[in-house]
């Protein structure tokens, strides 16, 4: 009888605290939870408003070759946006509302080139889709619906002949690469000093009818040269001449005749960069050009001052979680991923793999995006994460939701908390946990941590940068494949 009552009054405390077992990952398997270093990450945040912008690496030491029997295999570092440029906020919460203020540009203009795209592929029975511009325009573009979006990483290019060492902005989900050139119409501020084609020996016009022009979604013509256009979601745009240039990476060699926009217009949210790498699946893009069989990127946290590495033709890891790596026929410059659900705390959640799914028009599908940072799924995908993950965390404390984030948590006395694990799931059983600050990041310097995902309406989901901090994506473009390493920065 003693033994029965000790068993109820065991599962009635048990019943009141159901939490109790997960506060302690002894007790849990590593699948389905992990530890969550409040201190560490809070300390991270309040780091990142003393950066010095202005303590750059040379040219020189920036670049490293990379160890491949490739004949060129290239390597770069990459520098989180807010080590670069100090925009002088005056504390870790306005800096995070001004990052979620460019994200949100930045969805925006990739729904709407998106969109944009198929709708007038529909219009035109599938006709490619070109627009031109006249020479009065160049200084007043259109900012049309073929957005593309800015990006929050950096690498250091050598540009022209003799190279002068340039930021770019890095973008996945962009195909046109363009710098700032003298002369300005309108330039804004950047780290380096702008780009003078005159002192350039390999600087080189395209016209008109160059293959390269005529590959411009939208392009014009002045004095037989040829003009480009990239607008952007956001109202930013760049305008100028369409060129081919010689690209330098550092000491690893150089790509002669790659086009590139020389910008001599230029407004919008790439204030601190010299420009933009886009490295999309279209055939202006860098990777087309330099017919790179693979690339890869490891981005470091964007609170940390420390580099990472983007490589060219360099071997995947031996221990990447692999998926498919799909392309649109529509829309040719997205990295689609085959995702087959979520799951939290070790269990498969309950989502429909059709909202991953691209259908035949185009529409659908989960992309992987350098530039976004948070990741986006549909509202019933995302409403199924969140509910799951706060369902596995009563002990957390709530507080009010923050900008795009509705879960968030006061960590104030915490120092460590064990939360449940979070992880993507592919075809073949194959999963990727990402790392607890992956999914439950600070918004202040008091203690705010909010879930890192965001739902949307649109039918497309992104895969974020958030997401993807400390671990190596390689996109292997020969035999379209998509790896995650973690923890190969």
């Amino acid at each position: 009888m003693a033994t029965s009552n000790l068993l109820s009054l065991f599962l009635f405390f048990f019943s009141l605290f159901p939490f109790a077992l997960s506060r302690s990952s002894s007790h849990l398997s590593p699948h389905s939870s992990a530890s969550l270093d409040v201190s560490a990450s809070l300390q991270q945040a309040n780091q990142v408003l003393k950066f010095d912008p202005t303590a750059s690496i040379s040219f020189q030491q920036q670049v490293r070759l990379v160890p491949s029997n490739s004949s060129f295999s290239f390597s770069l570092q990459l520098h989180p946006r807010d080590s670069l440029h100090n925009a002088g906020h005056k504390d870790y919460k306005s800096l995070v509302l001004s990052r979620l203020s460019r994200d949100s540009s930045r969805v925006k203009s990739i729904y709407d080139r998106l969109e944009f795209a198929l709708s007038e592929l529909k219009r035109s029975d599938l006709e490619p889709l070109k627009t031109e511009i006249l020479p009065e325009d160049l200084s007043t573009p259109i900012v049309s619906g073929t957005s593309q979006g800015s990006g929050e990483y950096f690498s250091r290019l050598g540009v022209g002949q003799p190279a002068k060492p340039f930021y770019m902005v890095l973008d996945t989900g962009s195909d046109i690469n363009w710098l700032q050139c003298q002369p300005c119409t309108d330039c804004y501020q950047q780290t380096d000093p702008i780009f003078d084609p005159r002192s350039s020996s390999s600087f080189a016009s395209l016209p008109c009818e160059s293959q390269q022009c005529q590959a411009l979604e939208t392009s014009g013509c002045r004095a037989s040269k040829c003009l480009y256009q990239v607008s952007y979601g956001d109202g930013s745009f760049t305008v100028g001449e369409f060129v081919t240039e010689t690209l330098t990476f550092g000491n690893s060699g150089m790509i002669k005749n790659v086009a590139v926009g020389c910008g001599h217009d230029n407004e919008g949210l790439f204030v601190g960069s010299a420009g933009l790498l886009g490295l999309g699946g279209g055939s202006l893009s860098l990777t087309s050009q330099m017919k790179a069989s693979s690339f890869s990127y490891c981005l470091v946290d964007r609170d940390s001052s420390s580099s990472s590495d983007l490589e060219f033709n360099s071997a995947a890891p031996t221990d990447s979680v692999n998926a498919p790596l799909l392309k649109s026929g529509r829309v040719d410059t997205f990295y689609y991923v085959g995702l087959t659900g979520m799951s939290v705390g070790g269990q498969l959640l309950s989502i429909p793999p059709n909202l991953f799914q691209m259908d035949d028009s185009g529409y659908g599908g989960i992309i992987v995006d350098s530039g976004t940072a948070i990741t986006r799924l549909q509202t019933q995908a995302y409403n199924t994460l969140r509910d799951a993950f706060v369902s596995r965390t009563p002990y957390l404390k709530k507080t009010n939701g923050f900008a795009l984030f509705d879960t968030c948590y006061d960590l104030s006395s915490q120092s460590r908390v064990t939360i449940p694990t979070v992880s993507f799931e592919f075809a073949g059983g194959k999963s990727l946990q990402l790392p607890p600050k992956n999914y439950l990041i600070p918004v202040d310097s008091v203690g705010t941590f909010c879930f890192a995902f965001a739902p949307t309406t649109s039918s497309l989901s992104i895969i974020g940068n958030v997401q993807q901090q400390g671990t190596r994506v390689h996109y292997d473009l020969a035999n379209s494949v998509v790896g995650f390493s973690p923890h190969k920065c």
